[in-house]
């Protein structure tokens, strides 16, 4: 009986290509698995760092670790006075390696599990958050007249209206600003190639329209959002901007010229997401809501923002009497 064959394609893989990809070792496959490059990057530096503590020559020779040999390091990386969320992270990146492992049924167990991690300094995280009186007096900073300064209110007030990224922020295209049910939303590309929509803040889109009035770019769908004002070593300016820029540009600068730096230990550009997140939590945003707005995958990562049972107002310190 007759079918009706798909053409068949020429191959691409040679075939020594092919027999060569067939023969990738399974911990050589988990990191290139990792898609999220800071992530793949601080993975493979942890790892290697475990090998070279075991003495191992490559990934392939960890399939004789016992919990006993984890157990060795973490001790050793404590010793070393690491932050507990250091210890954490390389656990968890070994860890990651023996579940894929398991998964592969290169090794019958994670020797991993069961071994005792630092706990959390409490359930607060370590990014400092600003006042409102220092996010106010920050977003007032950028001079008013000139188009860097009304281009870097409009970034301050995107970051701390809408507790974004600073690589999401510099990811936005003028096409990402657009109407949903009548609302202007943003179109934020997240990590994990996730999309969230979040709706724009009334004074950021002010803030936003007088940005894109000034600099003459609002009509141009696939232009970047943010753009240079100016670019010494190129000249050219229809680029997105740097992620490294905004900090040492804009949230020291303007962190420094207020004076919040020294007020504010660890100022960052994080900082302004703790601070609208912090901002959200305490009146009263749902958790849940908070965790799909800043596009976190865990609840418990939102839940390091939620100082609601740490306000200093409350504190015993303002109950004393002398």
């Amino acid at each position: 009986m007759g079918r009706n064959l798909l053409p068949i394609k020429p191959r691409t893989l040679t075939a020594a290509q092919y027999d060569h990809l067939s023969d990738v070792p399974p911990e050589i496959e988990w990191l290139a698995n990792i898609t999220n490059k800071k992530t793949r990057r601080a993975y493979k530096i942890d790892v290697e760092e475990f090998l070279a503590f075991a003495g191992l020559k490559d990934t392939v020779q960890v399939r004789g670790v016992t919990r006993a040999h984890v157990i060795a390091w973490r001790k050793d990386l404590e010793a070393r006075k690491l932050e507990p969320a250091s210890i954490r992270r390389k656990l968890s990146a070994l860890s990651s390696l023996f579940d894929y492992l398991c998964e592969r049924n290169a090794v019958v167990g994670n020797p991993v599990d069961g071994v005792k991690r630092p706990s959390a300094n409490g359930n607060e995280g370590s990014t400092p958050a600003l006042g409102d009186a220092q996010a106010r007096k920050l977003l007032d900073a950028p001079s008013s007249k000139t188009l860097k300064g009304v281009r870097d209110r409009a970034i301050l007030a995107t970051l701390l209206y809408h507790g974004i990224r600073r690589e999401e922020l510099c990811m936005l295209r003028v096409k990402d600003m657009h109407s949903r049910q009548g609302v202007v939303h943003f179109r934020i590309h997240g990590k994990r190639g996730k999309i969230r929509f979040i709706p724009v803040h009334a004074m950021a889109q002010r803030l936003l329209g007088e940005y894109l009035a000034m600099s003459g770019h609002g009509g141009i769908s696939e232009a970047p959002l943010f753009k240079p004002v100016k670019n010494n070593r190129t000249g050219t300016l229809d680029r997105p901007l740097d992620p490294s820029s905004v900090y040492r540009n804009i949230v020291q600068k303007y962190g420094l010229v207020t004076g919040i730096t020294a007020e504010v230990n660890g100022l960052c550009v994080h900082s302004l997401r703790a601070t609208a997140a912090t901002n959200a939590l305490s009146h009263e945003s749902d958790i849940a809501k908070v965790q799909e707005w800043l596009g976190h995958a865990n609840v418990s990562t939102t839940r390091l923002y939620d100082r609601r049972k740490s306000t200093p107002e409350d504190s015993p310190t303002f109950r004393i009497k002398y």
